[in-house]
């Protein structure tokens, strides 16, 4: 198993925390990139709490990302469909 990207994101008061990246993809309708993430002390843990953002680099160089809340139904359905069909293919490796 390949070492699980991370990065550190932090919360509304600054402090920061570590996540592990489980999968970014590219909406070709809405021309917008996704994340989802895990916080790295429950990557193990059975159930997880998801959390998923829209992302747009802001530096190539740097791999430097800005996140935003994902704020529509259609963006959420999306990635909740994506979600399902990676725990899917976790499951059968």
């Amino acid at each position: 198993m390949s070492e699980k990207e991370r990065i550190i994101i932090p919360d509304e008061s600054g402090e920061e925390h570590l996540f592990d990246v489980l999968f970014t993809f590219d909406a070709d309708h809405t021309e917008k990139s996704y994340l989802v993430a895990v916080p790295a002390e429950q990557a193990e843990e059975e159930e997880v709490e998801v959390f998923a953002f829209r992302y747009e680099e802001t530096n190539e160089d740097e791999d430097d990302l800005t996140l935003y809340q994902i704020d529509t139904e259609e963006e959420w359905e999306m990635v909740e469909e994506m979600l399902a069909t990676f725990t899917e293919e976790e499951e059968i490796e």
